[in-house]
C-alpha cells in the first residue's frame, strides 16, 4: 500500500526531468549558465580564447606539480577548483556561440 506514492512520485520526477531540454545550457556547478546570453560574437571568441589560455596554463601547472612529491594533494588544493570552473566555462562559451551560431575560429 505505501508503494503506490513511492511509485508515483518516481514517475512524476522521470516526467519532469524528461521535460528539460539540451536548449537551457550546458549543466555547470561553478559558472552562471545565462552569463554570456548578451556577448556577440566576437566577445565570446576573445572569452573563448582567454579560457583556453588559462585552460592551458592551470594543466602546466598541474602536470610540473604532479612530478613533485605530494604533487596530487597540491593538484586538488590549488588547481582543480580553477582548472574546472575553467573548463565549465569554456563549455558555456561554446554553448552561446552555438546558439548564436558564430563562425568556429580554431
Amino acid at each position: 500500500m505505501r508503494i503506490a506514492p513511492t511509485v508515483s512520485a518516481l514517475l512524476a520526477t522521470a516526467a519532469l526531468c524528461a521535460c528539460s531540454s539540451f536548449d537551457m545550457g550546458p549543466m555547470t556547478v561553478f559558472v552562471d549558465p545565462g552569463k554570456y546570453d548578451y556577448h556577440n560574437c566576437e566577445q565570446l571568441a576573445l572569452a573563448r580564447k582567454t579560457m583556453m589560455d588559462r585552460e592551458l596554463e592551470l594543466k602546466l601547472l598541474m602536470d610540473k606539480a604532479e612530478q613533485a612529491s605530494g604533487g596530487a594533494i597540491v593538484n586538488i588544493i590549488a588547481y582543480q577548483n580553477d582548472y574546472t570552473s575553467t573548463r565549465e566555462e569554456l563549455k558555456v562559451i561554446e554553448a552561446a556561440a552555438r546558439v548564436k551560431k558564430c563562425a568556429a575560429r580554431p
